[in-house]
């Protein structure tokens, strides 16, 4: 099926007005994009057990939510409950993804900024060679002043439709590189790096692994997808599991806790409802290591709004008050 359908953020409004769901060691790298490989298995220092990593919840999985169909207070009133984590848009160049007033918001509520910062019409080579290096250090101060954890998903579905880096992995993997070092050289350890592919790998360029930015580099995993229904006819009704079934064996072989950045089923083709009620048990008994999951509430190319029907509201209701979702 054509993954052209499938692209999202080109109509996205990015930066700080933008409305947004998850309020939510150093290599040196060349202008040429060469930088230190991982080392071998043997002389990597021990993975940490995936329940000390920062923000995974000492049991179940947090729930998050980008806010594009109504307010958070709108929201919380018609699901009872607010999500932990709100995931917001920002541009890598020209948006201040640190101070925002959103993330300030997001704080003083009690809730997890996740902020994905799209890198749109940058050049990674520019990144590597230290184009945006007085940017960043001073993002990565202001994050160290905030003096709390939060996720930051730079770049995210490298290996989809968006294509950032120019599917070109190592340029990629050494621009991930360069801004973590000068986060980690600055002091801003608070900021927990996601790393999220797209569930599945644009036609004829790199499987998403080859992005990896090595584990020194990577708090979180993580992965985006959807249930597109059958609206369109070279599209297949998926469960929820089977959307994530491809990629999850790949990411959980890192050890590492993982997040679904952004989720959403269409109505067409079967019940969303049943979807919905489909996500606790799957995470409980098929994606153990999935501690986050992120629904993406707009109506879009698809319908993935919570309320797109009485009985998707019904459902995703209950799963927001779900125990297994409210650690």
């Amino acid at each position: 099926m054509s993954l052209d359908l499938r692209k999202r953020r080109t109509a996205r409004i990015t930066g700080v007005v933008a409305v947004a769901t998850v309020l939510v060691a150093t290599a040196a790298v060349t202008r040429t994009g060469a930088f230190a490989s991982e080392p071998a298995a043997s002389a990597r220092p021990a993975a940490k057990a995936v329940s000390t990593v920062a923000l995974v919840p000492a049991q179940g999985a947090l729930l998050g939510q980008y806010y594009g169909n109504g307010t958070i207070a709108q929201t919380t009133q018609r699901l009872g409950i607010t999500p932990r984590v709100h995931l917001t848009y920002y541009d890598f160049a020209s948006d201040d993804w640190i101070k925002s007033p959103v993330s300030k918001a997001d704080f003083a509520a009690g809730r997890i900024p996740l902020v994905n910062v799209e890198p749109n019409d940058v050049d990674f080579d520019d990144i590597v060679n230290g184009t945006y290096d007085t940017m960043l250090k001073k993002r990565a101060d202001d994050a160290r002043a905030l003096g709390q954890k939060f996720f930051i998903d730079f770049a995210a579905e490298m290996n989809g439709d968006e294509g950032w880096g120019e599917h070109r992995p190592a340029t990629y993997i050494a621009a991930w590189r360069h801004i973590h070092d000068i986060f980690t050289a600055r002091g801003a350890t608070n900021v927990v790096w996601v790393w999220c592919p797209n569930n599945e790998d644009s036609p004829g360029t790199p499987a998403a692994m080859k992005y990896y930015p090595g584990d020194r580099y990577v708090d979180w995993t993580g992965i985006d997808g959807y249930n597109w229904g059958t609206s369109d006819p070279d599209f297949e009704w998926q469960t929820f599991k089977s959307v994530f079934a491809g990629l999850y064996p790949q990411l959980a072989a890192k050890g590492k806790p993982i997040i679904i950045g952004e989720m959403a089923s269409d109505e067409t083709g079967k019940s969303k409802a049943t979807w919905i009620n489909q996500v606790v048990p799957t995470l409980k008994k098929d994606y153990p290591l999935i501690k986050a999951v992120v629904w993406f509430d707009i109506k879009k190319e698809r319908d993935w709004r919570i309320n797109s029907s009485s009985s998707a509201l019904t459902a995703y209701r209950n799963l927001a008050k779900d125990p297994y979702l409210n650690p």
